[in-house]
């Protein structure tokens, strides 16, 4: 009998089909038509792109569903989108490019990469949704008897990306309007959108916010040295830096750079950053220009006055308040302007707030130039060459820093009587501004919140000085620096405080205001001796003393002169010589006590309780620092509360009364910390850890150095 011969088939077959035979002589398998690769629609990749990897890691880890990733707004189920946003130039679209090009290789996307550039359907404005829908629809095979309408598109785009796995970049969507129609009915999918800003109406769907901002320093410089492998670069690193910097962290203008480099192989690079400067200010980049330019173009009236004249602000960042005294407007129409702005890219967000790089500050300056040569009724709103700038009206460069400058030094004087009290001041209040009638004045809490509005504020009022002076406002330049003088006491930002008090003591002159040029020779003294240039801090209180004589008698003439005596003892004081520093802080005392400004008479008597300790004299050191402790206390003054105080510490210190010292070291550190005075609070916490280590006590001793260590890191970075 024959061996039984037999097959079996065990399970459940899924797919495919099975032949079953006794005997089979010819096999022939049909295999299915091979699948067609999914559509890939991205460019080739550039030869060069700063990686932004940090950016990248964040996308990656929300689409892969990680903890490390931005949160994820909005539903659990839908298409996952990606917003990344920033001004023109800043490299957007090639990121979003990357990204897409790395969730291919990670296999998150099998059924595709799709790209759509809404500018290219834009007609006056508004985006032709139904022919991005029937690109897209074709794209993904659906091309055959495509219907017209925008509705029936619409239901066959999300057949056709049911369930599918696949990425989309929408590139210069400008409202969360244009995406919602784009966006595939599959929640595998992801969609990447680059915008200029924010895009604030995606509520409802899953999303994350990526800002890009521009490229560090050591980016930008690496981008920079990828481009061009110049020797250059590599010989003369600070250069190489210097000329990274020229392009604002822009990866577009970075690449102008490489270019200019490579054109100019035997150039010096000081040379080519002169060079590149000059172009890139005068003529900006052009691919970025054009950006920019359609950007201008759609802004309302007041954005449009607001970009031409934020050129004018020597601020970093720009606050509503500010652009309401540039505009010469109310807050309401201001806050709209900045947030006009910032939708349209042309506000960058920085530490603190939103402003310029010097790129776009040309390019402000150039639509500005543009609008004033095209008539007063030059604006923003039909194009973006001189004649697009019709209806909005060309505010003259004058006028703008006119306005901030008197706005910015009524509130400087404000927050400088609040913050110090009645004290020795030459300028009278600012004159009536009538571009300013519609501006608000700001709203101080207290007298910390005013001297942190000055410090927020000190570069700002800075640059105002120097306006000042160019613009031939004089009494603005002197009466601007006077708030100054207070913000310093706390903050010592030498170079930029020098510079303003050289401006306004060359102002000062320019009026002929004898009572102004005292002043600011006085102010200018004290931050050369504090950087130990005595001979030039000598030259100007000599200068002082001198033209102090010609004064009169009036009691603010004497308390004025008295005060140019003062600042003579101080020099002697800071070189040691407090033997000759002692009689004039003595002779001032006398002025003040004659005119009845008893603040005065007060810190001539801390000066001389200073001298006392310096000289050995203890017992009268203790007993005039008292008396000023006392009064400062009773006057309200802060921040000699807190000098006093802590001197009076030291005398105690010195004669064995410790616990009396530590509560005014203490109080002393509080008040510091309060102001935010890194000067003083640096000062009072050297003196407690060198305290502590007398006393025996290491750790707070420790503690205490730990905080040293801290500040002066800060002041170093």
């Amino acid at each position: 009998m024959a061996k039984e011969i037999s097959n079996r088939v065990d399970g459940q077959v899924r797919a495919g089909t099975i032949v079953q035979a006794h005997t089979i002589e010819h096999l022939c398998v049909h295999a299915p038509p091979a699948e067609p690769d999914s559509p890939v629609q991205l460019p080739p990749p550039p030869v060069h792109f700063a990686d932004r990897t940090v950016e990248q890691d964040l996308v990656l880890a929300a689409v892969a569903g990680g903890h490390g990733g931005p949160a994820v707004d909005g539903p659990a189920d839908g298409p996952l989108v990606v917003c990344v946003s920033g001004m023109g130039g800043i490299g957007k679209t090639e990121l979003g490019f990357r990204l897409a090009r790395e969730l291919r290789r990670l296999g998150r996307c099998p059924d595709g990469v799709f790209h759509v550039d809404l500018n290219d359907l834009r007609r006056d404005g508004a985006v032709e949704v139904a022919d991005a829908l029937g690109g897209l629809c074709r794209s993904l095979g659906r091309g055959d008897a495509l219907p017209a309408g925008f509705a029936e598109r619409r239901r066959e785009y999300w057949a056709a990306t049911q369930d599918k796995r696949l990425a989309l970049v929408i590139d210069n969507a400008q409202s969360g309007a244009e995406i919602r129609p784009l966006l595939p009915s599959s929640g595998a999918a992801v969609v990447i959108v680059t915008s200029h800003a924010r895009l604030a109406d995606l509520d409802g769907t899953r999303s994350v916010d990526l800002p890009l901002g521009p490229l560090s320093g050591e980016d930008a410089t690496g981008l920079l040295r990828a481009a061009v492998q110049d020797p250059r670069l590599v010989d003369d690193p600070q250069a190489a830096a210097e000329l990274a910097g020229c392009c604002a962290g822009l990866p577009a203008a970075i690449l102008v750079a490489g270019r200019l480099l490579r054109k100019r192989r035997n150039r010096d690079l000081r040379r080519l950053i002169d060079e590149l400067t000059a172009g890139l200010r005068e003529e900006g980049v052009p691919v970025v220009e054009a950006v920019w330019n359609a950007a201008y173009a759609r802004l309302g009236p007041a954005a449009a006055r607001l970009y031409r004249a934020l050129p004018h602000h020597p601020g970093p960042v720009v606050t509503v308040p500010v652009a309401a005294a540039l505009l010469g407007s109310g807050l309401d129409r201001a806050e709209d302007a900045v947030d006009e702005l910032e939708e349209a890219g042309l506000l960058l967000r920085r530490p603190g707030g939103l402003g310029m790089h010097d790129l776009l500050r040309g390019h402000a300056l150039r639509r500005a130039d543009a609008g004033a040569g095209a008539g007063a009724d030059a604006g923003a709103g039909a194009g973006a060459d001189a004649g697009a700038d019709a209806g909005a009206g060309v505010d003259a460069p004058g006028d703008v820093r006119r306005r901030l400058v008197r706005w910015l030094r009524r509130q400087a004087a404000r927050a400088d009587l609040l913050a110090a009290g009645s004290r020795l001041t030459v300028s009278g209040p600012a004159p009536e501004e009538p571009g300013l009638a519609d501006v608000p004045d700001l709203e101080f809490t207290d007298k910390h919140a005013a001297m942190h509005w000055l410090e927020r504020e000190h570069l700002s009022l800075f640059g105002c000085v120097r306006i000042a002076h160019e613009d031939g406002l004089d009494d603005d330049a002197v009466a601007l620096c006077e708030p100054l003088w207070t913000h310093f006491l706390d903050h010592q930002h030498y170079a930029d405080v020098i510079d303003a008090f050289r401006h306004g003591l060359a102002s000062a002159q320019r009026a002929d205001s004898t009572a102004g040029i005292v002043r600011m020779h006085c102010q200018l003294a004290r931050p050369l001796w504090e950087q130990g240039r005595y001979p030039e801090a000598r030259q100007e209180v000599e200068a002082a003393i001198r033209r102090g004589r010609l004064l009169g008698e009036r009691d603010d003439e004497r308390k004025l002169y008295a005060s140019a005596i003062e600042f003579r003892g101080k020099l002697a004081s800071v070189q040691g010589n407090w033997a000759v520093a002692v009689p004039d802080f003595e002779a001032a005392r006398e002025v003040h006590r004659a005119i009845g400004n008893e603040y005065g008479a007060m810190l001539q008597t801390y000066l001389i309780g200073r001298g006392a300790v310096a000289m050995g004299e203890l017992d009268r050191a203790v007993e005039l620092l008292s008396d000023a402790h006392e009064t400062a206390l009773r006057l309200g003054r802060d921040r000699m509360s807190s000098r006093t105080g802590f001197e009076l510490g030291v005398a105690l210190r010195r004669t064995g009364r410790r616990e009396e010292a530590a509560r005014l070291y203490e109080a002393a550190l509080a008040g510091a910390r309060a102001r935010r005075s890194a000067a003083d609070e640096l000062r009072v916490l050297e003196t407690l850890v060198a305290f502590c280590e007398e006393g025996g006590d290491a750790a707070r001793a420790e503690g205490y150095r730990t905080e040293v260590a801290e500040i002066a890191g800060r002041q170093a970075g």
